[in-house]
């Protein structure tokens, strides 16, 4: 596919709606909804603001902000300007946040009002940042007539309660002019580092360039999601995770939908409440969530009938999470995988096709291989690792290029993801390559054994690891959550033991289960097996 020259990513998500869409609700937000015409002016404002704060063409600017409007002025902003846009959860640990400002070398950054008190005391440690606009979504203006000016958007804290170095997003952005000039990117200018979930280290950027992001747009939301400008869209994850910011922000822009966007942390009541309010017809989340949407007593009563589809990423689904979720709610969840070094989705489950337990078929556009150790091909229903080629593969880890090589093979993405794939093109994820347990010199998926064990009436949550008995070999075991008001103990872990065994070979029972509050999850929701492995 052909981008043309100059290609900014702000007119090919934002600008064109102006054209036909210019008063049609793109944000829902609280009681409020902003408008294309909205946004855009927002977004030109900020590219404004940005520009007068120094920032250039291919600059990264860091923005650690919750669920709001102005994290879409940001974004789109910042892709009017040419810069580089790099996003970070605002609710990480402080003492995490320092690593990402020098990591990055951002000369703006973009946070929440929550984070000035800890930002403050880390600056001197801070080499790049130079400035920091602040957001809070208090509804009043941050001065008389910011809102107006800011188009009806939330607006920021006022400059005089902040500390020395900071600025007031609002009062920067009311200065500015409404209208921009695109900078005028070539579709291979870099355009976005997206965050891996760090599990070898530290989370490492994938940087992408301005037309990755279009190419899947075009093939997974157009043709696979069949997305629309009568979609609503709605998401369990946060939008600095490259997943959401896709399904929840530049999939529906690109044709004209809305995006509602919430702050809180996503939990079953939040997620209901949100639906019944929004009304989506499109939604975003984990297996995790749909897991403790189940396990509520609002889903009873609970009306999903707006949704007319739903996909899960981050971590497979179980065939049993998903025959109960279309046993209560009836709406189809299209299981798919995809990573920050490929952007997004690229095998997914399809509209109306949907083979349980499976992540679907190749995405258009893409292409997969599975290979053995020495990188050949294996045979239909042989385990192999996944390697995928397509044209939104990242270019490269900063600063990391060790790994880069490691990972990106030619015009080939390594994935490190066990897969098998069936005569009829559908793809069986079997784990990470360094998570798949050798029991008995045969290799075993963790997630066919979780899988298994979600069936007892007893487990809530599960994730299984390897671990050696006493003679030295690998064994399973299961971490468990037990359902509410379930008694523990070695009775019940003798029953789920009997239970997996009566289901599937032996060997692949666990041989161990402990008990857990709750599983240890990072901030993208996928449980962390090296912790567990700690235990």
């Amino acid at each position: 596919m052909e981008f043309p020259n100059p290609f900014n990513l702000a007119t090919y998500f934002l600008d064109h709606n102006l054209n036909s869409r210019a008063e049609k609700s793109a944000v829902l937000f609280r009681d409020k909804s902003y408008s294309y015409r909205q946004v855009y002016e927002a977004a030109c404002r900020f590219a404004h603001a940005a520009r007068s704060l120094g920032v250039r063409q291919e600059d990264r600017v860091l923005v650690m902000l919750t669920d709001c409007p102005p994290f879409v002025t940001a974004v789109m902003g910042i892709h009017k300007l040419g810069a580089v846009l790099t996003m970070v959860n605002p609710r990480l640990p402080h003492e995490d946040l320092a690593y990402y400002f020098n990591y990055t070398r951002a000369p703006l950054a973009v946070i929440d009002a929550s984070l000035v008190e800890p930002v403050d005391r880390m600056l001197p440690g801070l080499r790049y940042l130079r400035n920091i606009l602040v957001v809070s979504n208090a509804e009043a203006p941050a001065k008389p007539g910011g809102a107006a000016r800011l188009a009806g958007l939330p607006v920021g804290v006022a400059a005089t309660s902040l500390p020395r170095g900071f600025l007031s997003f609002a009062d920067v952005l009311a200065e500015q002019p409404a209208d921009f000039d695109n900078a005028p990117t070539h579709p291979n200018d870099p355009a976005v580092w997206l965050f891996t979930s760090g599990t070898s280290g530290k989370p490492k950027a994938a940087m992408h360039l301005q037309h990755d992001f279009a190419y899947n747009t075009e093939h997974y939301a157009r043709q696979v999601l069949r997305m629309s400008e009568s979609d609503r869209t709605l998401s369990v994850p946060k939008l600095f995770f490259g997943y959401a910011t896709g399904t929840n922000l530049w999939f529906p822009f690109a044709v004209g939908a809305a995006t509602c966007l919430f702050e809180e942390h996503a939990s079953p009541e939040i997620m209901f409440e949100n639906i019944a309010r929004f009304r989506p017809t499109f939604l975003t989340t984990v297996p995790t969530m749909i897991n403790k949407m189940l396990a509520s007593p609002q889903a009873q009563t609970a009306d999903l009938s707006c949704l007319r589809i739903g996909v899960s990423a981050g971590e497979k689904l179980p065939a049993e999470l998903y025959q109960r979720w279309i046993e209560r709610f009836g709406v189809e969840i299209l299981d798919g995988i995809g990573s920050a070094e490929m952007f997004h989705i690229y095998i997914s489950n399809r509209i109306g096709d949907v083979k349980v337990g499976s992540l679907g078929r190749i995405v258009p556009g893409y292409e997969a291989r599975i290979v053995d150790d020495d990188g050949r091909d294996v045979e239909d229903g042989r385990l192999g690792t996944l390697w995928i080629r397509g044209d939104s593969m990242m270019t490269g880890y900063f600063l990391d290029p060790v790994q880069s090589r490691d990972r990106l093979r030619g015009e080939w993405l390594n994935t490190c993801d066990m897969f098998r794939r069936d005569a009829e093109g559908y793809f069986w994820y079997e784990g990470r390559a360094d998570d798949l347990l050798k029991v008995g010199g045969i290799f075993v998926s963790p997630g066919e054994i979780e899988n298994c064990l979600l069936q007892h009436p007893a487990v809530r949550e599960c994730a299984v690891i390897g671990a050696e008995d006493s003679a030295g070999l690998v064994r399973p075991r299961a971490f468990v959550v037990a359902a509410p008001g379930v008694k523990t103990g070695d009775a019940l872990s003798s029953e789920i033991i009997a239970f997996a065994k009566e289901r599937m070979a032996h060997y692949k029972a666990p041989t161990w289960i402990v008990y857990l509050d709750a599983l240890p999850r990072n901030d993208r929701g996928k449980v962390e097996r090296k912790k567990l492995a700690q235990l």
